[in-house]
């Protein structure tokens, strides 16, 4: 696999995790998940709604 692929999906799922807890979600479970789905989980997390605390 090539490096830069690699650094281009940690940085994604880095950017998703701060957008969740923007959101009110939780950041980690969102890192996973976006290592795992990468672009699609960009694109769920852009479609839900903030949680209020």
């Amino acid at each position: 696999m090539d490096n830069q692929y690699v650094v281009g999906w940690g940085t994604l799922a880095l950017i998703n995790a701060g957008l969740a807890q923007g959101k009110n979600r939780t950041g980690l479970n969102w890192f996973l998940l976006s290592l795992l789905l990468g672009p699609l989980a960009t694109l769920i997390l852009l479609f839900v709604e903030k949680r209020e605390r």
